[in-house]
C-alpha cells in the first residue's frame, strides 16, 4: 500500500530552509555550547552546531555529484570562527545546487534516485527539528508553520514505509506487527486538516491519508504533533484516545 500526500514545492521549501537555519544560528548564538541537549542527551549543542553545517555540505555534494557518500560522523565537524555565516552559507548553497541541477532531476538517495529536492526536503525538515533542540536547549521561543510540520510528518513516515529504513534504524523493525494501526490529525485550519492511518503489517509500516477509527489516535496542532512523533515534546501536548501502550511502543522505535 502506498499512498502520497502534495508535498511542498521547491519555493517553499527553500523559504522554510532558510528561516529555519536563521533561527537556529539565532537559538545557539548565546547558549552553552558544551552542554548536552535534553532532547539529544548523547550530544552537545556543539556537535549540532557542526552537524548543520556538515549535513548541508553533504547534501550539497550529493546534488552537486548525484551520487552518495558516506553518511559523516556528527563529531567530525567542529565549526569554524565565523560559524554564523558558515550556516548560513552551507543552506543558501544546498538550495543553489538544487535549483541550478534542477529539483526533479534524479540524483542518489538513500535506496534508489529520486528528485533533487527531495534532499531539499529532507534538509529542510532535519534542521527543522533541531532548530527546536537548539530552541528547547538555550529557552527561546519557537515556531514551525502548520503546512512545514505536516509535510515533515508525511515525510517521517515515508521514509519508515522505504524498505531500506529497517537497514538505516534497525529500531525500525520493531514498528512490524500485525495490523495495529494509528491514526494521526491535525487540528490546525478546519475539520478536514491533513490526517494519517499507520499501519502496522508484517513487512512493514504502511500508511495513508484520510481519517477514520484507529488502535490509538493522536489529535493536535501538526507542530505539536510533529515534535510528539520525532521525541522532541511529551504526547501531553496532543490528545490521545486508544491504546497508549501501542503509541509509547511507536516513539521508542520511530524516531530519526
Amino acid at each position: 500500500m502506498e499512498h502520497t500526500m502534495d508535498h511542498l514545492d521547491t519555493d517553499r521549501l527553500a523559504t522554510a530552509l532558510v528561516e529555519q537555519t536563521d533561527a537556529f544560528v539565532r537559538a545557539v548564538a548565546d547558549a552553552d555550547w558544551d552542554a548536552h541537549l535534553p532532547t539529544c542527551p548523547e550530544w552537545r549543542l556543539r556537535v549540532l552546531v557542526g552537524h548543520i553545517g556538515q549535513e548541508h555540505r553533504w547534501i550539497t555534494g550529493i546534488v552537486w555529484n548525484r551520487q552518495a557518500d558516506a553518511i559523516p560522523d556528527p563529531h567530525d565537524a567542529t565549526p569554524p570562527a565565523d560559524w554564523e555565516q558558515w550556516l548560513r552559507d552551507g543552506a543558501e548553497d544546498l538550495i543553489g545546487a538544487v535549483r541550478a541541477t534542477g529539483p526533479d532531476t534524479p540524483v542518489r538517495t538513500f535506496d534508489e534516485p529520486r528528485p533533487a529536492k527531495f534532499w531539499l526536503r529532507r534538509a529542510t525538515h532535519d534542521t527543522t527539528v533541531h532548530r527546536v533542540d537548539a530552541a528547547l536547549h538555550a529557552g527561546v521561543p519557537y515556531d514551525i508553520a502548520p503546512d512545514l510540520a505536516a509535510d515533515a510528518i508525511t515525510e517521517l513516515l515515508e521514509f519508515l514505509a522505504l524498505p531500506v529504513a529497517e537497514a538505516l534504524r534497525p529500531a525500525v523493525t520493531k514498528l512490524r506487527g500485525d495490523g495495529e494501526t494509528m491514526r494521526i490529525t491535525t487540528t490546525d485550519a478546519h475539520a478536514d486538516g491533513p490526517a494519517w492511518l499507520v499501519i502496522r503489517t508484517p513487512d512493514g509500516v504502511r500508511w495513508q491519508p484520510g481519517r477514520g477509527p484507529a488502535d490509538v489516535e493522536l489529535t493536535g496542532s501538526a507542530q505539536d504533533l510533529l515534535l510528539v512523533l520525532t521525541r522532541r515534546l511529551e504526547p501531553v501536548r496532543v490528545a490521545v484516545h486508544g491504546e497508549r501502550a501501542l503509541l509509547a511502543h511507536w516513539l521508542e522505535h520511530a524516531s530519526l
